[in-house]
């Protein structure tokens, strides 16, 4: 069964913004990005887009460590569900770090 991706949700992401903004041209793959504007990017995907802002969240700590965390908000225009779980199944494919 293929996961539904709403028109908007959020999410929280265990990386810096650096490491984020390192790994996003790969996850959009061929589609046009603009990360202009600081905490925001934009794909164009075929005849709609997915929008993207986030801002830094206070480190999970466990014990002395401390692990950073990104609160994503990610808001989808003029693409159907099929569009939006296609985009990220590779998406979340390719920003998946470590875990299986």
């Amino acid at each position: 069964m293929r996961p539904e991706f709403p028109m908007q949700f959020e999410r929280e992401h265990g990386c810096t913004e650096a490491e984020w903004l390192g790994w996003l041209p790969g996850a959009v793959r061929n589609h046009a990005l603009d990360t202009g504007v600081p905490g925001q990017a934009s794909v164009t995907i075929h005849g709609g887009s997915l929008s993207l802002q986030w801002h830094a969240l206070e480190p999970r700590r466990l014990g002395l460590a401390r692990f950073p965390r990104l609160m994503m908000r990610y808001r989808f225009d003029g693409l159907d569900a099929n569009e939006r779980a296609t985009f990220m199944r590779y998406f979340d494919l390719y920003m998946q770090r470590g875990g299986g």
